[in-house]
């Protein structure tokens, strides 16, 4: 086994759904001993979301959950249990960050807010990620990432001018947010290595998706212009659009920043006559023909087998790329070239792919060895293990209704 960049960090995780999942399995997967805590009694959401093997719903049989949660391991306990607080505490001592993603005020119930996680152990890094933070007068609010992408203004520039705003797909900004926490624990926890002193990370899951919205936040202060939807369009490039291409819902994405990409563009069309053509002859005036110049491009597209055309729009040196289904992502030469997907054993779903980190360490790579925790697999060696309790104990925890 190789050594990994976050050997000997141990995690005691009570995140849920999205956000937090990808986030702890960043850590999982570079070597950290990551324990997932969940309840028999509320079920983690992702394990009752599709899709399921055989399309046949059960608690181990969600893709969506495995793919989260490789190289972790999982106890199930009533955090409710008048002894849950008791057996949580040489888990807290044994960690070296714990995690969740509640609303804020839950772990606060269980005596486990940051406060009373570092009166136990000073040297913990804490991440409690939430909607809108962990203070102020709506922190409160609970919701998932499509409620988040709508407040974040995100969902108000998706879609088509003439239609009602779209979520982007999924909980989007869950998707990306992972990426910013997890450099923020990597940060405490050197600077814990460092100080022997803890940190607490309160994430807000809208002030960090604000940054994707940047440019167009600083337009509406500066400028007073506020954005509209715009589809495929985009505000000062034409063209700049998804093409329809030959065959059933094949698409390829082309545009054209320069005059330079125009010109090779027209080469490729077999018009060099469009270079002069008084409606397309700059950006400016393609911009303001774009209805026109968009048929007159997907006239030739659709005679194209998107696959081919990219490679002969790339070569020409115009940004091009096919609008790929997932059975394409699995066939990308690219993607296989990088390994990105591997294949992990699960007990009920079988053999199933699951994607990799989409960065790489040269001296320290990940390993994805172990699959998604079947509901309260470990248990017992979590109590064993890590907590050297012997059977009857084990047994008195279950009779408690600690352990479910």
């Amino acid at each position: 086994m190789n050594k990994r960049a976050f050997n000997g960090i141990k995690v005691l995780d009570f995140c849920w759904v999205v956000i937090g999942p990808m986030l702890t399995r960043y850590l999982a997967d570079f070597g950290a001993e990551v324990i997932r805590v969940e309840s028999q009694s509320r079920l983690e959401t992702l394990r009752l979301s599709q899709p399921f093997k055989d399309g046949i719903p059960g608690v181990n049989r969600s893709a969506y959950f495995s793919n989260y949660n490789v190289n972790k391991y999982g106890i199930t306990v009533n955090m409710n249990a008048d002894d849950a607080h008791a057996f949580m505490l040489p888990l807290i001592k044994w960690a070296d960050v714990v995690t969740d993603n509640f609303t804020p005020g839950v772990m606060e119930k269980w005596g486990m807010g940051p406060e009373e996680l570092h009166s136990i152990n000073p040297n913990l890094v804490t991440f409690s990620a939430s909607m809108l933070g962990r203070k102020g007068p709506e922190s409160q609010q609970p919701g998932y990432g499509p409620v988040l992408t709508s407040l974040a203004g995100l969902s108000s520039v998706t879609g088509w001018p003439d239609r009602p705003a779209s979520s982007p797909y999924g909980a989007y900004t869950d998707f990306l947010l992972p990426h910013l926490a997890i450099s923020a624990i990597s940060a405490a926890l050197i600077q814990a290595r460092h100080t022997g002193k803890g940190t607490h990370i309160d994430l807000s899951q809208l002030e960090a998706s604000l940054q994707y919205l940047s440019p167009m936040i600083l337009d509406t202060q500066v400028n007073e212009r506020i954005p509209n939807r715009m589809g495929n369009k985009d505000t000062q490039i034409a063209p700049h659009s998804v093409y329809r291409c030959k065959g059933e819902d094949n698409w390829l994405a082309l545009a054209c920043e320069t005059n330079e990409q125009w010109k090779s563009l027209c080469k490729i069309i077999g018009n060099q006559s469009l270079v002069n053509d008084n409606m397309f002859i700059s950006n400016e005036k393609r911009k303001l023909n774009e209805i026109e110049l968009d048929n007159l491009i997907e006239s030739w597209t659709i005679t194209f087998d998107p696959f081919e055309l990219m490679e002969i729009c790339q070569r020409n040196g115009i940004p091009s790329g096919v609008v790929q289904s997932c059975q394409d992502l699995f066939n990308d030469d690219q993607l296989k070239h990088r390994e990105h997907f591997v294949r992990i054993d699960h007990p009920e779903i079988g053999p199933h792919a699951t994607d990799t980190n989409a960065f790489t360490l040269s001296s320290t790579p990940a390993e994805y060895t172990r699959h998604a925790p079947l509901l309260g697999e470990h248990n017992e060696w979590v109590c064993k293990q890590i907590l050297g309790l012997n059977d009857e104990s084990i047994k008195q925890l279950y009779r408690n209704g600690v352990l479910e």
